[in-house]
C-alpha cells in the first residue's frame, strides 16, 4: 500500500464517511427486516381470520335447512335491503383504495376524505344489518329459534363485528396521521388496514352469495 493510500485511510473524513456508511446501512437493513416480518405476519393474521370464517361457514352449510319448523330464509330475507348493504361495503372498499392512493402522494385531500367515506358507507352498513337483526328477532326468529337461525347469527354476526372493529382502527389511522404525518411506520399501518378492509368485502361477497342468494333461492 502507497503512503498516500494508508494517509487516506487514516484521514478522520474518511473514517466518518465510512462508520455513517455502515450506520445507514445498517438502518437500512434493519428497516426492511421491520417491514418484512410486519407484512409476513399481517398476512398470517388474514390466513387465520379467513380460516376462521371458513370454519363458521361450514356449519352453516350443515344447518342451512334446519329450521326446526321455523321460518326459513326465503320467507326472512329481504334482498333488497341486503343488496343495499353490499352496495355500501363495496363502496367503502373503492373509497378505502382511494385513501391509500392519498396516503401515498402525501395528499391530504384524498386520504381524509377517502377515509371518511369509508367509514360513513361502513357504518351505513352496519345500521342496515343491525335493522335486519332487530327485525328478525322481533318477528320471533331470533338465534335461538332454530340451528339455522344460530349459525346466521354466528356467521353474520361475526362479520359485522369484524366490521366495527375495522372502524375503530380507521379512526385510529385518522389520528395517528394527524398527529404524526406520513411517516413510514404509519404507511404500513395504512397498507394493513386496506389489506383487513378489503378481506372484509371478499368475506362478505360469500356470505351474500351463499347465505342470502341460495337461502332465497331454497
Amino acid at each position: 500500500m502507497s503512503i498516500a493510500q494508508e494517509a487516506t485511510r487514516d484521514d478522520p473524513y474518511t473514517i466518518a464517511v465510512g462508520r455513517l456508511s455502515s450506520a445507514g446501512l445498517h438502518a437500512e437493513r434493519t428497516l426492511a427486516s421491520k417491514r418484512v416480518i410486519s407484512a409476513y405476519g399481517f398476512w398470517i393474521f388474514l390466513l387465520s381470520d379467513i380460516i376462521m370464517f371458513s370454519a363458521i361457514f361450514a356449519p352453516y352449510a350443515v344447518l342451512s335447512g334446519q329450521n326446526a319448523g321455523g321460518p326459513s330464509g326465503s320467507e326472512l330475507f329481504n334482498i333488497t335491503r341486503v343488496a343495499l348493504e353490499t352496495a355500501c361495503l363495496l363502496l367503502s372498499s373503492f373509497a378505502c383504495g382511494v385513501a391509500s392512493i392519498g396516503a401515498r402522494a402525501r395528499n391530504d385531500s384524498m386520504y381524509y376524505g377517502g377515509m371518511a367515506v369509508t367509514a360513513l358507507l361502513g357504518a351505513a352498513f352496519l345500521f342496515l344489518e343491525l335493522r335486519e337483526f332487530s327485525d328478525m328477532i322481533a318477528q320471533g326468529a331470533g338465534p335461538t329459534r332454530s340451528a339455522f337461525l344460530s349459525s346466521f347469527f354466528a356467521l353474520v354476526g361475526c362479520h359485522g363485528l369484524h366490521v366495527t372493529l375495522g372502524l375503530l382502527w380507521l379512526l385510529t389511522m385518522m389520528a395517528q396521521v394527524y398527529a404524526k404525518g406520513y411517516r413510514a411506520d404509519i404507511m404500513r399501518r395504512i397498507l394493513c388496514f386496506a389489506l383487513f378492509w378489503h378481506t372484509l368485502d371478499i368475506i362478505w361477497v360469500g356470505i351474500f352469495t351463499v347465505v342470502y342468494l341460495m337461502g332465497v333461492a331454497l
